[in-house]
């Protein structure tokens, strides 16, 4: 697995994102005018563990009223027209001034409250944060239900295409993320979530891969060797379903 200037080369596409992002909030600042209440980092990009290969640049605008269809389009084709190639690493979550519409989940919004760093804004709004039951209601919905399809996926799958390696080991870190954020309540970086997980482990989870999957996402490595992991998958979605199911009956007992 190469590891040879890994830093250097993160350290310049975070660099290049950044100066992206800034200029996307200019654009968009001068699309939106005095509706852009703010503009954010969130993600990996605020909360640490950028990668070249396999992060997205995450912004999140905070408006008045909220955007439309042809709004978000709008948007969507600014950025292309800035940069093609990292327009198609970018991830818009946006809301109203008191976020009940647009695209910020549960735990994106707790990210927004821990970790948003400011592009531009006008005023900070703070919404109310969700509780640990909204986002365990949450991470059990659509997030738990896709992963599982695509858990199942590789699992079957004979060969790793190349278009699959950012979604393979996404689909291997998962486990990671759900158990640090079911506990916490919280999001945090694929470093702090695979640490507190081996230190946490749900009976019967795999931590070793998790920590294999860390390492070719921190060294932007092709991942067909790690191919053969795709075998743990099955398992891992039963230790998850049980660690959730485990949760639950807690809940309910007291």
């Amino acid at each position: 697995m190469p590891t040879e200037h890994v830093d250097t080369k993160n350290e310049r596409a975070h660099a290049a994102a950044l100066a992206f992002a800034h200029a996307l909030s200019s654009l968009y600042r001068a699309q939106l005018g005095a509706r852009l209440i703010g503009t954010y980092l969130i993600g990996s990009l605020a909360h640490g563990g950028f990668s070249d290969r396999y992060s997205d640049i995450d912004l999140a605008l905070v408006t008045e009223d909220g955007l439309d269809p042809a709004e978000l389009a709008t948007l969507r084709a600014l950025a292309a027209e800035k940069d093609a190639a990292l327009s198609q690493k970018l991830s818009v979550f946006w809301a109203d001034r008191h976020f009940v519409m647009g695209r910020m989940p549960p735990l994106d919004r707790t990210d927004y409250l821990d970790h948003a760093v400011a592009i531009s804004e006008r005023e900070r709004v703070r919404p109310p944060r969700p509780t640990r039951e909204e986002i365990r209601v949450y991470l059990k919905g659509a997030p738990f239900s896709n992963w599982t399809e695509s858990a199942k996926r590789f699992a079957e799958a004979d060969v790793l295409a190349p278009g699959d390696h950012k979604a393979f080991i996404r689909a291997l870190l998962y486990p990671a993320r759900l158990v640090y954020s079911w506990t916490t309540g919280r999001m945090a970086s694929n470093d702090e979530a695979v640490a507190f997980t081996r230190e946490n482990r749900p009976a019967g989870m795999n931590t070793d891969v998790l920590a294999q999957a860390l390492a070719y996402r921190l060294a932007g490595a092709d991942p067909d060797a790690l191919f053969p992991a795709r075998a743990v998958l099955r398992d891992q979605v039963k230790a998850c379903t049980r660690f959730i199911a485990k949760s639950d009956e807690t809940a309910v007992a007291n």
